[in-house]
């Protein structure tokens, strides 16, 4: 047998074309036939962790810093690609605000770190240490 027959939408039904296998009565099969709920013409998006990296990015940005903007990052970019491979996926926007604030995050702990290390070289070379 070769690969299956073509299909064609009627009425909300994906149906195969009349008179070909899997047809009522045919092997005795009850057809081919799949209801179509709404919001299922609109095609299945591949599932991200674009919400886990948002929220690690506003964790990073709250106080914990590197620890999970870092991962934050990673998991954002990976949803990026994924979401940019499927357009008008729902979770491309989350993705990239989760992208910028783990960036923003990582950037300021960045420069938390220069701050406090210029600090102690300042106090160093006063002598007050």
């Amino acid at each position: 047998m070769q690969g299956a027959p073509p299909q064609q939408q009627l009425d909300g039904v994906w149906t195969q074309q009349p008179g070909q296998y899997g047809q009522p009565g045919q092997h005795g099969q009850l057809g081919n036939h799949i209801p179509l709920q709404p919001g299922m013409a609109m095609g299945y998006f591949a599932p991200t962790q674009a919400t886990l990296a948002l929220i690690l990015g506003i964790l990073g940005f709250v106080g914990c810093s590197i620890c999970t903007a870092i991962p934050g990052v990673i998991l954002a970019n990976s949803a990026l690609v994924i979401t940019g491979d499927q357009p008008g996926h729902p979770d491309a926007g989350t993705a990239k605000a989760a992208q910028v604030i783990s960036w923003i995050s990582i950037g300021l702990a960045v420069l938390g770190l220069l701050f406090y290390g210029a600090m102690f070289a300042l106090l160093a070379a006063s002598g007050e240490l």
